[in-house]
């Protein structure tokens, strides 16, 4: 009994582990049939996601130029390097624990890498501060995003611990030359994986025009072996190709860019101003050439980006202009008969308008000036008497038609409309400040359309500063030309800026006008200077020691190429240069003409009595 007990135990074992192999055989038929048949593309779909990745193709953002096609700004391609501290330290941690006898150490490797990297970048990386980010405990760090390319792929075969990332970098040659117009364009984070990043204007025309500019990036699906981002070749499809960006033309010339903020800054400090500004036109297109301020900052340097200095006070700060604004009426006047060029005038040394008394800024008794005096002297006395028979509707048509108190739709951030009421509002004493530039505001880029309205023979062009934009295959596409505004008639406008020329004389017996200094030899210049009080919202009256200085000329006048604006703000008074702008205009003056060969006047300008017996 006890044998065949054994026996049939033996049998039992046999048959149970028979029946266990064939469940086992079955259940994993089973499986197959499920993966290979139920699962296949489910499964298949899975793998292909793990293994293909959508690669980015940056498109190349478009350059800036100049009238002449010089670069102001352009990109060109880089790397960024970056590494993971925190994953980097468990690795060597678990690597360590592995292989006792291969023991690796975290400090020294990442010195090896900023040793290397301060090799082949620059000594202008800090070691220190490269260590710093490092061995930081952060779990992602950039190193730096403006590596050359062949030198970062250098790095990653020697470290593959990297991560490297495509880059361009915004290049501005000139450095402050036309930063308040160009701007200046950075890299932008998109998303938390440090994958997604694009170029994108941040001021300036790098900001407006981000979009002509940017282009389109393109992308491309590949796969990639596993655990590795090693494109396997042959697997690249479904190219959608980048579309670069467009350049952007513009009408500055970048020389004589360069010498106006240089004279800027020079006039400032010799004014003690706090500020100067200036803008040079095309007299006859309204193309703006120069556009400067006396104080910028630099997009090359990371160090020069100060946010104080990145507006553009040519269009953003208005200011009153003072007896700039004269022009109006002498436009007024003359295109509504109200006087001649030649007509006396018997100006006392005070007119009352409502309830003030307006003086001239020189002590004197009734004087027999022409109407041109009237405006080469600069009497406010004067100025109003013939404001008063033009009448003030007739004086705020004119302003409107010179589009003050509206943008002028340059096309740059921040433009700023200036300011003046409408009649409706004008109060009795409203009309005592308007003809001699009080109580009203405007841009230095405004100031300077007023005057490129008589270089144009009363048409006025509004100014404009981006010429074309260049599609990548070269194809040139202009920008559209402002509409054009009739003021005064030719004539008109020939008659006040031959009146205008009388501002530069220099002449006996009270001849002599305003602005002797701003004449150039061999030249006809027009022009009007400018003294305006500055209003102390402390005192709620305007200042008598705070002054705007302001000058506005044609060149030549007799044959106008160029409108030149220019504007102080608070400048030392008692000095020099601080209460008359008219060096500065002759200065930049002088250079236009030689840069540009603007032939001679044909005649010399005339003298003209300004006071008669």
């Amino acid at each position: 009994m006890t044998k065949r007990a054994a026996g049939t135990d033996h049998r039992v074992r046999v048959v149970v582990v028979r029946f266990l192999l064939i469940a086992s055989l079955v259940a994993a038929g089973l499986k197959l049939v499920q993966v290979q048949g139920f699962e296949a593309e489910a499964l298949a779909s899975r793998a292909e996601r793990q293994r293909v990745q959508k690669i980015p193709i940056p498109a190349t953002r478009g350059s800036i130029l100049d009238r002449n096609g010089v670069e102001l700004a352009f990109s060109v391609e880089a790397r960024a390097l970056a590494f993971q501290p925190n994953l980097q330290r468990k690795q060597i941690a678990e690597f360590n624990r592995k292989h006792p006898d291969k023991q690796v150490s975290f400090d020294e490797e990442t010195a090896a890498i900023a040793r290397r990297m301060r090799e082949l970048l620059g000594p202008q990386l800090s070691e220190e501060d490269l260590l710093a980010k490092l061995r930081s405990d952060d779990a992602f760090v950039y190193l730096t995003t403006t590596a050359e390319p062949a030198a970062a792929r250098r790095l990653k075969e020697e470290f593959p611990q990297l991560n490297v990332e495509y880059r361009a970098v915004r290049e501005y040659p000139g450095g402050t030359l036309a930063a308040n117009v160009v701007g200046f364009a950075n890299w932008r984070m998109e998303d938390k994986d440090h994958q997604k990043h694009n170029l994108h204007g941040l001021v300036g025309l790098e900001m407006l025009r981000d979009n002509d500019l940017s282009g389109t990036p393109g992308s491309q699906m590949v796969e990639t072996e596993e655990g590795a981002d090693v494109i396997i070749p042959g697997t690249e499809r479904d190219l959608q190709p980048a579309v670069d960006g467009k350049d952007i033309e513009l009408t500055i010339d970048a020389d004589l860019q360069f010498f106006v903020q240089q004279k800027a800054a020079e006039y400032a400090q010799r004014s003690g101003a706090k500020s100067a500004s200036v803008v040079v036109m095309d007299a006859k297109t309204g193309e703006v050439y120069a556009l400067a301020n006396d104080k910028t900052f630099d997009p090359s340097t990371r160090g020069g980006r100060d946010p104080n200095l990145m507006s553009d006070p040519a269009v953003t700060t208005p200011f009153e202009p003072g007896s700039v604004n004269k022009v109006v009426t002498a436009m007024a006047a003359l295109e509504y008969g109200v006087t001649t060029p030649d007509a006396v005038h018997a100006v006392p040394g005070s007119i009352k308008v409502a309830d003030r008394v307006v003086g001239d800024a020189w002590d004197h008794g009734t004087l027999n000036m022409t109407t041109t005096g009237v405006f080469a002297k600069s009497s406010n006395v004067g100025t109003l008497m013939i404001a008063n028979q033009v009448r003030p509707e007739r004086f705020a048509d004119m302003l409107g038609k010179l589009g003050i108190g509206k943008r002028t739709g340059i096309g740059l951030p921040g433009e700023s409309p200036g300011k003046v009421l409408p009649q409706s509002q004008w109060s009795g004493s409203t009309y005592g400040n308007l003809p001699i530039g009080q109580g009203l505001s405007m841009t230095v880029l405004q100031m300077a359309g007023m005057y490129q309205t008589l270089a144009n023979d009363g048409v006025r062009v509004p100014p404009r500063i981006v010429k074309a934009k260049i599609a990548p295959d070269g194809t040139r596409l202009d920008e559209p030309r402002p509409e054009p505004v009739r003021v005064v008639s030719p004539e008109t406008a020939r008659k006040t800026r031959d009146m205008l020329r009388a501002v530069t004389q220099k002449a006996p017996n009270q001849n002599s006008g305003t602005a002797p200094a701003a004449a150039l030899t061999g030249y006809q210049i027009s022009g009007k200077t400018g003294t305006a009080q500055q209003f102390d919202q402390a005192a709620g009256r305007y200042s008598n020691s705070k002054y705007w200085i302001t000058f506005a000329g044609i060149l030549p006048a007799d044959n106008p190429r160029f409108v030149i604006g220019m504007v102080y703000d608070t400048p030392a008074y008692s000095t020099p240069d601080g209460h008359s702008a008219a060096p500065f205009f002759h200065d930049v003056a002088s250079f236009i003409a030689q840069r540009y060969n603007l032939p001679l006047s044909k005649e010399p300008t005339p003298v003209v009595p300004l006071v008669v017996p």
